[in-house]
């Protein structure tokens, strides 16, 4: 059981950006770099770069089947371990943090067919000042609605886009740079973000 100053300690490493994960998150950035494999990173890390901040224990990124295939091919054994054989997902061995792999035209949330999917890497991603490359703020609003409406045990994703709401400002019509599918709940949760919650 961890202490409340050891939780603090993770948290002022998470936010300096020096924690586990954010290194773990570099090193996978630059092998994916290095081996020329199209990634954006996404999840938790990805909401933190567009302003909602929260701590995570893991790195989401999102490959196409064939960069996932690449990477294990030249990478297991020399840093990262499968979750189990024939996962998509991974652990980096040197700091001890799961890789979460989304595959390009996957569908988020339930893993059910739906009118929003994984997009391509390639046209998703944009870089931050070390040259990661994160989600777009749309891509990620829409992966994040997508799950959280047809997963229902996964409401952290429909909290992330309220407070990525409010971090960023989005007004009601942002919905329009989102897909249909998504939009009217975009517009329920942009109303709960209006709610002030200084009562």
């Amino acid at each position: 059981m961890r202490s409340l100053a050891q939780v603090c300690q993770e948290a002022d490493l998470f936010f300096m950006h020096k924690s586990p994960v954010h290194q773990a998150a570099r090193a996978l950035s630059a092998e994916l770099s290095k081996l020329d494999i199209p990634f954006a990173v996404a999840g938790a890390l990805a909401a933190n770069f567009h302003g909602h901040k929260r701590t995570t224990a893991d790195v989401d990124v999102l490959l196409r089947p064939e960069g996932l295939e690449k990477f294990k091919k030249n990478r297991l054994g020399l840093g990262y371990v499968e979750l189990f054989p024939g996962s998509k997902g991974m652990r980096n061995t040197e700091f001890n943090v799961k890789i979460d792999v989304l595959l390009s035209g996957e569908y988020p949330g339930d893993g059910k067919p739906k009118p929003v999917v994984f997009p391509d890497p390639v046209e998703a991603g944009e870089p931050d000042a070390d040259g990661i490359l994160f989600l777009t703020l749309p891509v990620l609003l829409q992966m994040k609605l997508a799950s959280g409406m047809t997963a229902a045990h996964r409401p952290r994703d429909l909290d992330d886009v309220i407070q990525l709401i409010r971090a960023n400002q989005l007004a009601i019509e942002y919905a329009d740079r989102l897909p249909p599918y998504v939009r009217e709940k975009y517009a329920d949760l942009w109303t709960l973000a209006q709610v002030d919650e200084d009562y």
